[in-house]
């Protein structure tokens, strides 16, 4: 059963974003809960990315808010942790992996014990307990993956933002990444909100999907996603209640994407 609450951890009020004369962004509105895992999908540049980098203050909006627990969002929050798509940028491949996961501890308040203690806790928590002594460039992209995870996990958020996560890596490591994620948020409690442009991935992982969609955004529809936990990716994604959301999502995304079309005609 998901862990997710009632409660509004993030709240997503109104956000715009221009670049000059283009608008990415208009009136986007939505909530993750305590617990929920909360996946963007939408057509091809349609500004899911744009929509991450606003709510962790990685490019501010020009106009609504981000609040994380009430308060307004104004700067890169502490209870926030980012994953991007490309760990093998994210990750300094002359340092070990645990130095690597390290790295955002070392301007904490914490003693070189206790980061040294956070990060084996977090390498464990994403089956990385054997790698802490490895560079970037010995592991897998999986292993890579899992440990630019580790790294976010280490800060202990409250919120995890993640972009594209597992769109570089094969069929089988997305899979086994995927139900890293969702074991990780039943353990950890943790709120996820992941971008994808892979619609089986978003209803499989997801309390809910938001739809983009338009020029500029806009918020299509919200759709919960009531699938029974454990879930499975063989059995789960059999299930007719799958195949059902499947269908309305890509008829959502699909209808957005022959409009915008016409509008560029």
């Amino acid at each position: 059963m998901s862990t997710a609450q009632t409660t509004a951890v993030l709240a997503v009020e109104h956000l715009r974003k221009r670049f000059g004369a283009t608008k990415v962004l208009g009136d986007v509105t939505f909530t993750a809960a305590a617990g929920e895992f909360v996946c963007i999908v939408g057509p091809s540049g349609v500004g899911k990315t744009t929509l991450l980098r606003c709510l962790a203050q990685l490019g501010p909006a020009d106009e609504g808010r981000v609040l994380l627990d009430g308060a307004v969002v104004t700067a890169p929050p502490a209870k926030m942790a980012v994953v991007f798509q490309d760990y093998s940028r994210s990750l300094m491949p002359w340092m070990r992996v645990g130095a690597n996961v390290e790295l955002p501890l070392r301007r904490s308040k914490l003693s070189r014990v206790q980061r040294r203690e956070r990060v084996q806790l977090a390498l464990r928590d994403v089956g990385l307990a054997h790698a802490s002594d490895l560079y970037p460039w010995q592991m897998s992209g999986g292993m890579q993956q899992r440990a630019a995870i580790a790294r976010a996990l280490a800060y202990r958020p409250e919120v995890l933002i993640m972009d594209e996560p597992f769109a570089s890596v094969d069929a089988q490591t997305r899979a086994d990444l995927e139900d890293l994620m969702l074991d990780l948020r039943e353990r950890l409690g943790v709120t996820i909100v992941l971008v994808t442009h892979d619609i089986d991935e978003a209803v499989y992982l997801s309390d809910k999907v938001v739809v983009l969609s338009g020029r500029p955004a806009t918020v299509t529809e919200t759709v919960r996603v009531k699938l029974p936990s454990p879930r499975d990716q063989i059995a789960t994604k059999a299930e007719l209640e799958f195949l059902s959301l499947r269908a309305h999502i890509h008829g959502l995304i699909s209808a957005a994407g022959r409009a915008s079309l016409v509008d560029t005609e």
